[in-house]
């Protein structure tokens, strides 16, 4: 994806020898902040919102002047809000769990909007041209953990949700072999199509094209095998807790020397934005958005026997996501 080489440099990461008992994300003294203008923090939503314009989330301007006493306020009239009436007529409407919501969702209207979002197309508002730099700062970031002890020529590599392939790409021009799932069957189908037409394309015999990846329309539960590295960026927020914990643990089980796993960090001032965002769904469905404490992933990664190794920060005005790197302990 043609993205600016300066997001790369847009955060750093720093080792961890022991586990952290704080369940909130804590901002490391070495991430290097992005140069550039920020909105006020309350204007902001949740890392992934499936909203699509800014009149489908909320009125941040309200919210960025609201005081202390206002956001008390606010968070009491929002616990007697009941977002999940909405959800449950989606998922009456598809016939299905969580799951069959988000794989309507990301092969209809979702995946028109997405591809827009990960692609490089004009055809974008502010809100969504703001989580497509978010998220390719995320996956720069994400190589940059790859790439730290080494180059990845030959290193078996699973993209789990893999999207458009944004991440899938890049590693398999570095020589990584790469295995590609994602629960949504248009996401794949684009995915291998933009792999075809960036590998592939005007390769002669001087110069052999990168080993395609292996695309598949799977689940995170269906994925098997053993990899180098399992990667699973910003998929997490479609699972509660609950089944998060077990997803970790999966994932975990498939890698043999690291995985590498981002997520909306849930704070209470991050929960709050993203039921004030619930109450504007705006005129398309959404699917279903899980924060998740730093805490409580670290936790179901040492239940089973690995540790976090490193930790990132990615936020920009609409996007924000935590990054690790985890090792067996």
């Amino acid at each position: 994806m043609a993205y600016s080489s300066a997001l790369s440099s847009a955060i750093r990461f720093h080792t961890s020898s022991s586990p952290n008992p704080n369940p909130t994300p804590r901002l490391s003294p070495r991430l290097i902040k992005p140069n550039r203008k920020t909105l006020p923090l309350p204007a902001a939503i949740p890392p992934l919102s499936t909203a699509t314009d800014v009149s489908a989330t909320f009125d941040g301007a309200t919210l960025a002047v609201l005081g202390g006493g206002s956001v008390a306020a606010l968070a009491a009239v929002l616990s007697l809000a009941d977002p999940e009436k909405r959800r449950q007529l989606q998922a009456e409407e598809v016939g299905g769990s969580d799951k069959e919501v988000v794989k309507e969702y990301f092969n209809n209207s979702g995946y028109q909007r997405w591809k827009k979002i990960y692609g490089d197309t004009d055809d974008v508002n502010k809100v969504q041209l703001d989580i497509r730099i978010g998220h390719a700062k995320t996956v720069e970031n994400a190589i940059l953990m790859l790439t730290d002890e080494g180059p990845l020529q030959g290193v078996t590599v699973c993209d789990a949700g893999c999207g458009t392939g944004s991440l899938s790409i890049p590693l398999a021009k570095k020589g990584a072999i790469v295995s590609a799932s994602d629960i949504s069957a248009a996401m794949v189908a684009e995915a291998e199509k933009q792999a075809r037409e960036e590998l592939l394309t005007g390769k002669d015999e001087n110069s052999p094209a990168p080993l395609m990846p292996k695309f598949e329309v799977k689940d995170l539960e269906s994925l098997d095998g053993k990899y180098n590295t399992v990667v699973c960026l910003d998929v997490l927020i479609h699972y509660p807790q609950s089944k998060a914990d077990a997803m970790i643990a999966h994932l975990a089980s498939l890698a043999e020397r690291r995985l590498i796993l981002s997520f909306a960090p849930k704070t209470f001032y991050y929960d709050l934005l993203k039921r004030v965002g619930e109450l504007f769904p705006g005129p398309s469905k959404a699917t279903r958005a899980y924060l998740h404490a730093e805490g409580d992933v670290e936790r179901a990664l040492h239940k089973v026997g690995w540790r976090i190794r490193k930790r990132g920060l990615i936020t920009t005005q609409f996007y924000f996501s935590r990054l690790i790197e985890a090792v067996p302990a």
